[in-house]
């Protein structure tokens, strides 16, 4: 983690709590939009869907793409954010 970026850093530092989805890293402001009226309002609803994927970065990061209209280095920011946050508080 030696190049991440300040927003990766951010979301690292602390337990997710009640944080926005706008928040996770990679989550452009369309992107939240999208999520938000998918019910993916908060970080922690988002990292349930990660999880419920079994942490498959591929496959989460191809539903985000699919189903919410991530772009793909959208998808692969945030499936990393989710991946590193779980390293760190899991």
């Amino acid at each position: 983690m030696d190049h991440t970026s300040r927003r990766l850093r951010a979301f690292l530092s602390e337990p997710i709590g009640e944080k926005d989805v706008a928040w996770v890293d990679g989550i452009s402001h369309e992107l939240a939009i999208n999520l938000v009226t998918k019910g993916f309002n908060k970080a922690y609803v988002l990292l349930g869907q990660f999880l419920l994927m079994h942490k498959r970065e591929a496959e989460f990061q191809k539903w985000l793409i699919c189903c919410c209209g991530a772009t793909e280095f959208e998808a692969r920011e945030c499936s990393n954010c989710l991946k590193e946050w779980c390293a760190c508080f899991l």
